[in-house]
């Protein structure tokens, strides 16, 4: 996808349909809405210079039509029994409905395209995946969501899963994927407390994740061995880079632990202390290997290798991350503060 006013009709017909799903009153404008969005994206990932992003987009294509097309069964058999097709009335069909957008989100066990998507696409494309697409599922789920097993059993899976899975890679792609099955487990249990909650907590990752990316893209990185690459005399865009990445992972004070921190709170006062144990003990082992690169980069000398890019590009990238790694290192003290103060 080369053409600039292409690549605009796409995006504005993907964040076209992201509204109608999020605006919709009736299951069968949401889906229409979710097809709208995914025939948008599908473009902006394919290719024809490049294989992985073609493989890439038919894999993210191929997953994304079974759980639309589960999504319309289940739809129009509810409307069947029930002689509706509106999103409230959900009184047993809670898990059915729920299952194809779970899968459309990523969230395990239901993960398993992800990680190979993600590998075959472009930066931006990640951003649009790990960001934009799951608004809409997200949205969906959050009309429909109950506390039942169901429901504790995907957050736990999600959560262990992002944390066990990561430990052992290299590509940044798929750290970040990992991470970002991690965070699904979070927000599906931020969505329990309430609709406030779990979007504060969705934002704060995309923030955080944009900010990593933006950081990651103009210096052409793939893989944790070229982060230790970076010039040497410019300190300054290892620590934005690892910063973003131990505040994405949890780290006090960084602003990611805000919605962590609040989570937290309310299950130890609704009494879950078991469910919050695990969880905790789970995203200490995504803080683990983010800490492990982030001391292995900056303890590791080296020189500039010659893929970085020496143009105007990388400064304004540089300003622009240290304006989001301002907001991330801040971001805690700028909240408790207004909240103490109002």
């Amino acid at each position: 996808m080369s053409y600039t006013s292409t690549k605009i009709l796409f995006m504005t017909t993907l964040i076209s349909g992201l509204l109608i799903t999020i605006s919709s009153n009736s299951w069968l404008s949401a889906w229409m809405g979710l097809e709208i969005n995914l025939l948008s994206f599908i473009p902006l990932m394919s290719n024809n210079d490049n294989m992985l992003m073609t493989e890439a987009a038919l894999k993210y294509f191929l997953i994304q039509a079974l759980a639309s097309s589960s999504l319309l069964f289940v739809v129009i058999s509810k409307s069947m029994v029930e002689s509706m097709f509106t999103i409230l009335n959900l009184p047993l069909s809670s898990v059915m409905i729920s299952t194809p957008l779970l899968m459309k989100s990523g969230a395990a066990p239901l993960h398993w395209w992800f990680p190979s998507v993600m590998e075959g696409l472009s930066w931006m494309n990640c951003i649009i995946l790990m960001t934009m697409q799951k608004i809409a599922p997200l949205v969906l789920i959050s009309y429909t969501i109950n506390s039942n097993s169901f429901l504790t059993t995907i957050i736990v899976i999600s959560v262990t899963v992002g944390s066990i899975g990561g430990l052992n890679q290299t590509s940044i792609r798929k750290i970040l994927t990992y991470s970002s099955i991690n965070h699904m487990g979070w927000m599906l249990m931020a969505m329990i407390m309430g609709e406030n909650m779990w979007l504060l907590y969705f934002m704060i990752y995309s923030l955080l994740t944009i900010t990593i990316i933006t950081i990651i893209s103009p210096l052409n990185i793939s893989f944790v061995n070229q982060t230790f690459l970076i010039k040497e005399n410019n300190k300054v865009m290892k620590f934005l880079l690892f910063s973003s990445l131990l505040s994405l992972g949890g780290l006090p004070p960084f602003l990611g632990f805000m919605p962590k921190w609040m989570i937290i709170q309310f299950m130890i006062i609704n009494s879950s202390p078991t469910i919050v144990t695990i969880m905790i003990i789970l995203s200490l082992i995504t803080l683990y290997y983010y800490l492990r690169i982030s001391y292995s980069a900056f303890i590791i000398l080296s020189t500039e290798p010659c893929w970085i890019q020496k143009n105007n590009d990388n400064m304004n990238a540089l300003k622009l991350s240290f304006i989001l790694m301002t907001i991330s290192i801040l971001g805690l003290n700028a909240f408790t503060a207004f909240i103490n103060l109002y």
